[in-house]
């Protein structure tokens, strides 16, 4: 068994998970409602159903939704955690670079490196750096 990120975008998806990719690397595949439903209407057929990026490590998903809005979202936040500095620092630039840092990567009272963004798509990310 495993969990997988599963996040939805109003129409853009395509481009946030292009962004993702190349902050995070790794290999995505898109399905789009064309690609599988054959009586989509015209205006739909681009919409994705299904982005997968897979890092190797971990598998991000995401689709379009009417519904879903680029606001800020407030209930769950991504959480990256591991124990190279250079590269976690790395991503917690990439992935805040047209969005806004919520809090800088500092030292912590528990002892780890810590710091949280919103993402150009109002996605939240964490980053922990644990020591080695």
């Amino acid at each position: 068994m495993k969990l997988e990120a599963y996040l939805f975008f109003p129409g853009n998806t395509e481009e946030a998970m292009a962004f993702y990719r190349g902050v995070l690397g790794g290999e995505l595949s898109i399905t789009r409602r064309g690609d599988v439903d054959p009586t989509a209407p015209d205006g739909e057929k681009h919409l994705v159903i299904n982005a997968a990026l897979d890092t190797g490590t971990f598998t991000l998903r995401a689709s379009d939704r009417a519904d879903a809005t680029n606001d800020v979202q407030t209930r769950v936040e991504l959480t990256i955690i591991g124990t190279e500095e250079e590269e976690l620092r790395r991503l917690f630039d990439a992935l805040s670079d047209g969005g806004t840092v919520k809090a800088p990567l500092e030292k912590m009272f528990w002892g780890d490196i810590f710091g949280g963004l919103i993402d150009r798509f109002g996605i939240g990310w964490q980053v922990n750096i644990t020591p080695s």
